[in-house]
């Protein structure tokens, strides 16, 4: 990813959030954030500790991943792509370039109220630890820690 993709992947970023995020993040409450996302991947883009990715289909950005490590710190693709496979084969690209990089165990974290993500990672093998954290943005909502194993 660089900083002239952020634009797109804010375009299918905000309605994919708004869409599977709204049990976590009431629109009416705590409306996306465009400007402190947009703000938060030109960080990350700079930061050498953190890859963001875009992810393509006939040449056009669909989706977006970030890893720092052996964290997957975002993952998500547009609406329009949910449920087209688009978003399990970006997964597992991600994975070859995290187990190329020396990652033996990634893990990630999925808000607890998000449904649609928790089904998505749990059918692809990855497994709740058990450890849960705070989301950064309010209403500062619980995460949960997936693994995926070997």
């Amino acid at each position: 990813m660089r900083p002239e993709d952020v634009p797109a992947v804010l375009a299918g970023q905000e309605p994919a959030a708004v869409a599977g995020l709204s049990e976590v993040f009431p629109q009416d409450l705590h409306p996306f954030p465009r400007q402190t996302i947009a703000d938060r991947w030109l960080a990350e883009i700079e930061d050498a500790a953190t890859s963001c990715f875009v992810i393509v289909r006939h040449d056009r950005v669909v989706g977006f991943a970030a890893v720092r490590g052996d964290e997957v710190v975002h993952f998500g693709v547009e609406v329009a792509q949910w449920g087209t496979g688009v978003a399990a084969a970006a997964q597992d690209e991600l994975l070859e370039v995290m187990r190329a990089g020396g990652v033996q165990r990634p893990w990630l974290r999925v808000y607890a109220g998000n449904a649609r993500g928790r089904r998505f990672w749990e059918k692809l093998g990855w497994r709740p630890t058990g450890e849960t954290a705070r989301g950064t943005l309010p209403p500062y909502a619980e995460l949960l820690t997936y693994e995926l194993a070997g």
